[in-house]
């Protein structure tokens, strides 16, 4: 645990500490830090609102000038039952630790007691300033059968210049918020009426998901992959087989029954809706015998899924229950694992800077504790995983033991325009599916052996990327990925068929172009593009009519003066390929 996520700990005993004193009736549950600050969970009668966040701050600034001491107490089962027999969460938490494990405590001074494993800073003014953010409702353990308790979200920093700074941050934040840019933009939404977490795309969020999509797939045919489509539904034995059904069940929406038969023998047989394509590629798979000589295998697809997420962790395009999956699988001899993984590690870096992703580095989980397959291929693999980083000179750090039971990963991350992390692409080896459902290729030897096989996405989803994409660009895509590369604005109504001229010669050319004849002034017009985020406009009024010109106006560079259609086209095929 680092400083920073140490104090943030601290910060959220602080904060419940504070409450304490204004709400002494109240019942705790958990407040951990988290990658941007912190938060308690309370059942409390009265409801929070932002009225209440001002006396909050000044309660946990006073608890922070006094300097009260965090010490750590080691107690009893029994003992701990007894300091807690009013707050029933706690006990609950407490029941959860395995028997023979510490029970351990921590006291802020006098005024508060919490079950915690720590650290916590050694006195509460070595608390930096602190804000509190927000208040929403969250189940208790995150079931919505439980009761819905309040959670405080707060953030600290070392000094008020940096909680400035940061507050600032969180404000570009907010503007650049996907799910607000993407209503006013008109870019996609999310209906009550077909269901929470099911996404439509608007036309012109589909504009940037279908240039999303040509570019993706016009880059993998040209890195040797061949595309596949799958059926969204499968039997329930497949998943069995796959292993979905026993580890991964609660994250699959309920099954349908599927009539079976006719008469006196009819029976029902249940399908899922997909939360994986993996088992069906793999069906693919099986459909040929392959030799060495025909591997390695690349095959990708637009795959679209569906999770049941429940409601506390669905947010926007970022969290949704049905995605779609830029997904690939690769089927390799042991021989070729190595060369594979670079070349996917290299892919995946080339993708994410073409959308305008720099700083790019990896996290590297390996072996856990339980694992399937034998030891020789995780260390394989794993050497594999860590030369292809070395090789791109990628930073990344280890997460020991980390991996998934079925293979090591690197989980790629980039940082937006604001320096916020995300988690996009994953390299997953799988030493289980194989196995489970029985791949094989037949070796130089004339034997049958079982191939790698290695998971992979550089995106995520589409859903998510398009969330991060609208946020890292606030909506001002670059003009590749433009949902409307041009409009073309005449002054008035007399250059309206000149601008039909003009819009049909772009779209000849393949522009994202439009004209906008509305009956306005040419200033609303620039301002309704202005606040479309369109890259370029196209200003026609009588004079430039008669000339056969257009007035360009850049969103980035401004008013770029007269010129021929022929010229924009080319200041146009320039920009585009920045």
């Amino acid at each position: 645990m680092d400083a920073m996520e140490v104090m943030r700990h601290s910060a959220a005993h602080v904060m419940a500490a504070a409450v304490c004193r204004l709400f002494p009736e109240l019942k705790l549950d958990i407040g951990p830090s988290t990658e941007e600050g912190f938060y308690y969970d309370f059942d409390l009668e009265h409801r929070l609102a932002p009225e209440d966040f001002p006396k909050i701050e000044a309660e946990m600034r006073a608890i922070i000038k006094e300097g009260l001491p965090f010490t750590r107490m080691e107690v009893s089962r029994e003992a701990a039952r007894e300091m807690f027999e009013s707050q029933p969460y706690k006990l609950e938490r407490l029941a959860d630790i395995p028997e023979g494990e510490t029970v351990s405590l921590y006291v802020c001074g006098d005024i508060f007691m919490d079950l915690c494993r720590g650290p916590h800073v050694a006195k509460t003014s070595d608390i930096g300033a602190v804000k509190i953010m927000s208040v929403a409702g969250s189940y208790y353990r995150g079931d919505e059968k439980n009761p819905m308790l309040q959670r405080l979200y707060g953030i600290v920093e070392r000094t008020q210049e940096a909680l400035d700074a940061t507050l600032a941050r969180i404000e570009q934040a907010k503007l650049r918020d996907h799910r607000k840019l993407g209503r006013e933009l008109d870019l996609f939404s999310i209906s009550d009426d077909v269901g929470p977490g099911l996404a439509h795309w608007h036309p012109k969020g589909a504009r940037v998901r279908i240039a999303i999509e040509d570019f993706w797939r016009r880059e993998h045919f040209r890195a040797g992959y061949e595309m596949l489509f799958t059926p969204h539904v499968g039997r329930a034995r497949l998943w069995e087989t796959s292993g979905h059904l026993g580890f991964y069940r609660d994250g699959m929406f309920p099954p349908m029954e599927v009539p079976v038969g006719e008469g006196d023998h009819a029976a029902v047989e249940p399908y899922y809706v997909k939360p994986m394509n993996c088992p069906f590629h793999i069906q693919v798979y099986k459909a040929h015998k392959y030799s060495y000589r025909d591997l390695p295998l690349r095959w990708a697809e637009l795959g679209t899924v569906y999770r049941f997420e429940k409601e506390g962790v669905r947010h926007g395009l970022l969290r949704v229950r049905g995605f779609t999956q830029d997904d690939a699988h690769i089927f390799c001899t042991p021989e070729q694992v190595e060369g594979e993984i670079r070349a996917t590690v290299a892919f995946a870096l080339r993708i994410l800077r073409r959308f305008g992703f720099s700083d790019i580095t990896a996290h590297l989980a390996t072996r856990p504790e339980k694992a399937v397959g034998p030891s020789e291929r995780w260390e394989q693999a794993t050497v594999s995983l860590r030369s292809a980083l070395e090789a791109e000179g990628i930073a990344y750090a280890v997460d020991e033991g980390g991996g998934a039971f079925y293979g090591p990963k690197i989980d790629m991350k980039i940082k937006d325009a604001l320096g916020r992390p995300w988690q996009l692409g994953t390299v997953q080896f799988d030493f289980n599916m194989s196995e489970r459902f029985d791949l094989t290729y037949v070796g130089e030897d004339g034997k049958e052996h079982q191939p790698y096989m290695v998971h992979r996405a550089l995106l995520g989803s589409l859903e998510r990327f398009f969330g991060i994409l609208i946020e890292h660009y606030g909506g001002a895509f670059p003009l590749w990925l433009a949902a409307e590369q041009v409009r073309v604005l005449p002054i008035t109504s007399g250059q309206t068929e000149y601008a039909r001229g003009v819009e049909a010669r772009l779209r000849e050319a393949d522009v994202r172009v439009s004209v906008d004849d509305d009956n306005e002034k040419l200033g609303a017009k620039i301002r309704r593009a202005q606040l479309d985020k369109v890259p370029f406009m196209l200003v026609v009024g009588g004079r430039d009519a008669e000339a056969g010109v257009v007035s360009v106006r850049s969103r980035e560079a401004g008013d770029q003066g007269a010129m021929s259609l022929e010229a924009f086209q080319e200041i146009f095929n320039t920009a585009l390929k920045a």
